[in-house]
């Protein structure tokens, strides 16, 4: 992730400055008494003779003998098969990178989880105050996931996302040709984060009061964006209200709230334990870049909201997140439910930007698909955010990671583009 993209997701915490046969040969019959004489019951003429014991002969009384079988029954031994080997992956490098990084820059610490497409978790470590039950505020690291909601939707049948918003939203007539598509790919034609921090209907996104339906319908309906709107698919915009709107769509398409959405989404089938979102701009922190220390891994610091912010309001711990990452890499499956279709990540993980416009994303090697910065030399997806976090995906070799700090986006990156080649090297060396 470039340090421009970086920058981008900064600007969000600006805005509230405003599962035989046996060996043995059978053992010999017991001798049985049989009376010598014969027995006194009369026996009928008609019987046979040679059913008749004779007065004369003695019945022997040792029951005869049965020899042993010696016919041999060949033994089959079942073939043997060697269990395949698990790959030993071995991340020794990564640890002194990131624990020189966390000393000389004074951080309060850090977390890394790598994981693979068939070896799940393949390693995790922690520095400082983080471990693996830290929860964090991962600010636009919350892209994906709210870009994830309205695919699951469409593979629901309750949205097409690329139809206009108009036909859900009762307010989306005052931008009518805007589809749910071109939000999530910050291509709608509204000013993005930068552009829309001086349109002041814009900023209740970053509010905690009212609902996400009053808020949007104000963002959606203003005229004091009409000299900064362009027609949608014409520039890459980065962030800003259009997630907002983009979350407002989802409630009306589901008829659910967004908490519900999540919760049905990605909470119960990927059995998640912290991950939700809420909006602290307004809540905690001082309105500068810096990660609002007040929430110190405590989601209680904040209240209740029916105004989640959409591109940056999401906490989550380290292993949640991997979770997320693996859903990602194993067909959109979370276990035995699906979160989302392979269709669906298709279009989230592609350069939707260059497909349908010819766009770049503020720089020729860097693409945007629905939620995600695309390297396009590497193929490298990433959805960092403005506080350091950077979660990432490598399709092709079927592995992500996720590294969090509680700093700024710049910061992020730095320690992020110090440990890219380092885990590719790592994970191909065990492949």
């Amino acid at each position: 992730m470039s340090i421009t993209h970086a920058r981008a997701g900064l600007l969000v915490v600006a805005v509230l400055a405003a599962g035989c046969a046996s060996d043995d040969p059978a053992a010999e019959p017991a001798a049985t008494s049989v009376p010598t004489e014969a027995p006194t019951t009369d026996v009928p003429d008609t019987a046979p003779l040679e059913t008749q014991p004779s007065a004369t002969e003695p019945v022997s009384t040792e029951a005869p003998t049965t020899e042993p079988s010696t016919t041999e029954v060949p033994v089959t031994e079942a073939p043997t098969t060697e269990a395949p080997t698990a790959p030993t992956y071995d991340f020794a490098a990564v640890g002194p990178i990131v624990e020189d990084f966390v000393a000389e820059r004074g951080l309060n610490g850090a977390g890394l989880i790598i994981v693979d497409d068939a070896d799940g978790v393949i390693h995790d470590d922690y520095w400082g105050e983080f471990d693996a039950d830290r929860i964090s505020l991962v600010a636009s690291s919350s892209k994906m996931v709210t870009a994830g909601v309205l695919l699951r939707l469409q593979d629901d049948g309750v949205l097409d996302i690329d139809a206009p918003v108009a036909d859900v939203a009762p307010w989306g007539a005052a931008n009518p040709t805007v589809t749910t598509a071109q939000l999530l790919s910050n291509s709608a034609g509204l000013p993005g984060l930068g552009d829309g921090l001086a349109i002041p209907p814009y900023l209740c996104q970053y509010g905690a009061a009212g609902t996400m339906q009053q808020c949007v319908e104000t963002i959606f309906t203003t005229t004091d964006d009409d000299d900064s709107v362009v027609p949608p698919d014409t520039e890459f915009d980065y962030g800003g209200a259009q997630w907002q709107v983009a979350g407002a769509v989802a409630e009306l398409a589901s008829g659910q709230s967004w908490a519900q959405l999540i919760d049905e989404i990605y909470v119960q089938p990927c059995a998640l334990e912290t991950l939700a979102f809420n909006n602290h701009f307004s809540q905690i922190g001082t309105g500068g870049f810096d990660y609002p220390a007040e929430f110190n891994g405590d989601p209680g610091t904040l209240q209740p909201t029916e105004n989640p912010n959409m591109e940056g309001g999401m906490y989550v711990t380290t292993g949640d997140y991997a979770k997320l990452l693996l859903m990602h890499l194993r067909g959109g499956m979370c276990g035995d439910e699906m979160v989302l279709s392979q269709d669906s990540l298709d279009l989230m993980h592609a350069d939707r930007i260059a497909e349908v416009y010819g766009a770049d994303a503020y720089s020729p090697d860097t693409g945007y698909g629905m939620g995600w910065w695309i390297d396009r030399p590497s193929g490298r997806i990433s959805d960092g955010g403005a506080y350091g976090s950077v979660p990432w995906l490598d399709l092709e070799d079927g592995y992500g990671a996720y590294l969090v700090i509680e700093a700024d986006s710049s910061t992020g990156g730095e320690l992020a583009d110090l440990l890219f080649d380092v885990v590719d090297q790592a994970h191909a060396a065990a492949s």
